[in-house]
């Protein structure tokens, strides 16, 4: 099995384990056919974003056990549907981005020079 590329065109890093990221609950934003939202962003979660997914629909503060989701709060390394990012970002509420752990799909919703304006740096 070829090894995931992130956006950078290097292997993919570990987004985050606590909590446990990913589609697959692996810690990285890889993607396969059964994963329709293309989890595939990393990013860091800020309350900014939080109040913006929780206004679109989307309440990633509260947890829900069925999903093995464990609520976000600020500061929360997690991986998200490249669309929401996208949204996001032309709404002017995206959160920060870790580059080399976003998986290169992330390509087909935002341009490269998008996610860098947003590259979390620590």
């Amino acid at each position: 099995m070829a090894t995931a590329k992130n956006v950078l065109g290097t292997e993919l890093a570990t987004c985050g384990t606590d909590p446990l990221t990913g589609f697959y609950r692996d810690g990285c934003c890889n993607t396969g056919a059964s994963d329709a939202g293309l989890h595939v962003v990393c990013a860091v979660m800020s309350e900014e974003f939080l109040r913006f997914s929780r206004s679109r629909g989307n309440d990633l503060s509260t947890p829900n056990a069925a999903y093995q989701f464990p609520g976000l709060q600020a500061g929360d390394r997690w991986c998200l549907c490249a669309a929401r990012w996208k949204e996001a970002f032309d709404a002017g509420q995206a959160p920060l981005v870790v580059l080399e752990a976003t998986h290169m799909s992330a390509l087909e919703f935002a341009s490269l020079e998008e996610l860098q304006q947003y590259a979390f740096k620590g």
